[in-house]
């Protein structure tokens, strides 16, 4: 079998298991990618072989409450502090001290929750579309960076976040059609950027007023499958999984914004980051508009060693733009010299 091959294993903590994705030598230096919703470790299926062709022991796990990892049925199990564990379990397992830690969505504040809590456990973090301190402080927070010249309050009180809103106050609501029909919310979701309607509102603060995702309907419509970020075989392995587990995993994660905060709190305002840094952001990216907009302020005070680059993609794009994505990694990786760290 060639290293550059994936392969799959689940490690069980007794706590947790956690299913992941892996490809190149045991015992050559680790990267860990966390994803985020409504995803799994095959988001990554262009980033593992490229960076296990390096060298590199490339891991993914599917993220509790994803794919083949364990779910939980209480919100409150699917809290940063509690994903951070889970993270730090599988390191353990994979017999490493530290690795490089990349992160997207949902998968980026572990991604930079791994840096700050555990800097000793990050050679060095790099994350795709949410800037560092945004997410991780809270839904509020995240509130108070909103461009009001694109989001007036009036209209919309929580900007491109009002989906956000709508998962705590109807959350049943918001779940309810996604998981009447798994394939058609994914082949909704997963569609690639466009400089059409930059400048905009995106479409997820349209969400509360519409009363949900798709204005009340019993399930996500039929849209045509974009080949430019996803396959037919791999759009039926994600919609197998979230057949088989449901919505409710995955959309808890956006039901604890104050206990995430009240971790990030733990810090104690010790929260700049000394370890290398990477930030793409996605140029036609609307929901986690990070070009113009003021979300990515607090990275920028907080980051000490802060590289930045900004990739022509939407929001999937590590599926929509994978040799763009891997050129920037590398680039970052080898001129903060961090192979060497991670030997």
């Amino acid at each position: 079998m060639s290293q550059t091959a994936i392969t799959e294993h689940t490690f069980s903590s007794g706590r947790h298991k956690t299913f992941y994705r892996a490809a190149g030598p045991v015992d050559g230096p680790l990267i860990i990618f966390t994803h985020g919703w409504p995803e799994q470790s095959l988001s990554w299926r262009h980033q593992l072989p490229f960076f296990a062709s390096m060298g590199f022991r490339a891991v993914a796990p599917d993220m509790r409450g994803y794919g083949n990892s364990s779910v939980y049925a209480n919100h409150s199990d699917y809290c940063q502090q509690e994903i951070v564990t889970d993270m730090l379990e599988l390191l353990e397992s994979l017999k490493a001290q530290k690795a490089i830690w990349v992160g997207h969505d949902w998968g980026a504040p572990v991604a930079w929750n791994m840096a700050s809590h555990h800097p000793e456990k990050c050679i060095g973090v790099a994350n795709l579309c949410v800037p560092y301190a945004t997410l991780e402080q809270g839904l509020d927070f995240f509130v108070s960076l909103v461009d009001r010249d694109v989001y007036p309050v009036d209209e919309f009180p929580a900007g491109q976040w009002e989906y956000m809103r709508f998962y705590e106050e109807n959350f049943a609501d918001a779940t309810r059609p996604m998981d009447a029909n798994p394939r058609n919310m994914l082949q909704a979701m997963f569609r690639k950027g466009s400089a059409e309607g930059m400048g905009e509102p995106s479409g997820t603060a349209m969400i509360r007023k519409q009363g949900g995702w798709f204005g009340g309907l019993d399930e996500a419509p039929l849209v045509p499958r974009d080949d430019d970020v996803i396959s037919e075989v791999e759009l039926g392995i994600f919609a197998e999984a979230l057949g088989r587990n449901g919505f409710f995993g995955p959309n808890s994660w956006y039901m604890n914004h104050k206990a995430n905060s009240a971790y990030h709190q733990q810090l104690g305002g010790n929260d700049n980051l000394i370890v290398p840094a990477l930030f793409l952001a996605a140029r036609f990216d609307y929901t986690c508009e990070s070009i113009t907009s003021r979300l990515t302020e607090p990275m920028r005070e907080k980051c000490k060693n802060l590289t930045e680059a900004i990739i022509d993609s939407g929001h999937w794009m590590a599926q929509e733009k994978p040799q763009a994505v891997n050129r920037e990694l590398a680039r970052w990786i080898f001129n903060q010299n961090l192979v060497e760290q991670a030997r």
